[in-house]
């Protein structure tokens, strides 16, 4: 009986009787198709006609087969959406991007604790503060080395001691170390506390702390507002604070999955403070802060990889600040207060004349100009009357 022949290349019929070790001229290779031509892997010659490459005649000698080849594994199709399956039974699962609401669903509390970022200072930066720092040094000995005039008056608030020479240095200095306070006719220190309606009652109190005299009018920190932009890639989130000549020692940076803090000081007296409640959520981990002379860097590691929209969330409402009283204090700029009260309650002794010319001149003797809010009471129709 003849068989057919399933070695590749033969498709001869043969008899098994007749079957002999070189009876069977055959491929042993596979077949190749790159750059439009076709041949065997096991033989040189390539033709670009299929036809002449079905006829290529065999290279190899052996026996007869009837056996078919076995055909690669293909993955079998299932009609779930999960995936694939296939022989070996391993089973493969491809997940999309999570959804908006299942992200708003599953997004952790703004109030989680906070954590501070590791901070990586540039050299270039490093160089530049210790230059800074001995020009500071140096300035503050020259301060420290010049001759106080006699009869200049001490700067700390409530102290009203002249200098009359070295032994003055060696007195106490009793003064208020907290800042005066205008609110609802009442005149008092924060300090203390002890209110008064008599503006030269207010005037008298004496301090309440006991230190050095201070001669040199006092350099205070600002807080400011900071140009800041942000970009992204696949994996982070770059926040980026274009604050000059930052100083890490009195900076820091912290966060937790939904909000970053930047508490950053920079060209010595300057301070940016701001709370960014993040659109999305933050690896807090693996995030960190990079300190360069023109900015600095806070790259936020993705917890999930999807594009950020925004780098703040939009449904975020801060809660109002509450109401608090009006302090005039040399170490912030004044608050602008609300005054859209009624005439009928201001007492014809809460804002006087006189009482303007007394605030101006302390504020004068402590070395500040007089806040733009008191200044402008100056314009009241109830001081228009008076005049």
């Amino acid at each position: 009986m003849a068989l057919m022949c399933y070695n590749k290349g033969c498709g001869e019929r043969f008899d098994v009787d007749k079957n002999s070790d070189d009876a069977c001229l055959f491929h042993s290779g596979v077949p190749i198709f790159h750059d439009a031509l076709k041949g065997w892997s096991c033989c040189r010659k390539r033709t670009t006609d299929f036809s002449e490459f079905l006829s290529i005649k065999g290279c190899t000698r052996g026996r007869h087969s009837n056996e078919k080849p076995q055909e690669p594994l293909k993955p079998e199709v299932s009609s779930e959406k999960e995936g694939q399956k296939q022989h070996n039974g391993t089973e493969i699962i491809y997940q999309g991007p999570k959804s908006a609401e299942t992200l708003q669903k599953e997004r952790p509390s703004s109030d989680e604790p906070k954590t501070k970022l590791e901070v990586k200072v540039s050299p270039s930066l490093s160089q530049l503060l210790e230059k800074m720092e001995i020009t500071q040094k140096e300035e503050a000995k020259k301060q420290e080395s010049q001759t106080v005039m006699y009869g200049t008056k001490c700067k700390n608030p409530g102290c009203k001691t002249m200098y009359k020479g070295l032994e003055t240095n060696i007195e106490e200095c009793t003064h208020h170390p907290g800042a005066p306070v205008f609110h609802e006719g009442y005149k008092y220190w924060s300090c203390c506390c002890i209110k008064t309606i008599d503006f030269n009652e207010f005037l008298d109190q004496k301090g309440c702390t006991t230190g050095r005299h201070r001669w040199i009018p006092r350099q205070d920190k600002k807080k400011v507002s900071c140009r800041h932009d942000w970009h992204q890639t696949g994996a982070q989130v770059v926040v980026t604070i274009y604050a000059k000549n930052s100083h890490p020692e009195h900076s820091y940076v912290e966060a937790n999955r939904t909000v970053l803090t930047c508490h950053i000081q920079f060209e010595n007296d300057k301070i940016f403070h701001r709370d960014f409640h993040l659109w999305g959520v933050a690896e807090v981990g693996r995030s960190y802060v990079t300190m360069l002379p023109s900015k600095v860097e806070v790259a936020l590691c993705k917890a999930d990889a999807v594009s950020w929209g925004k780098l703040e969330d939009p449904n975020f409402k801060p809660e109002p600040e509450p109401v608090e009283d009006v302090i005039v204090t040399p170490e912030s700029e004044p608050v602008r207060p609300d005054w859209d009260i009624d005439d009928d309650d201001i007492s014809d002794d809460d804002w006087g004349e006189t009482e303007m010319e007394e605030a101006k001149r302390m504020m004068q003797e402590m070395g500040e100009e007089l806040p733009p809010e008191l200044e402008e009471l100056k314009d009241t129709p109830e001081l228009k009357k008076k005049k």
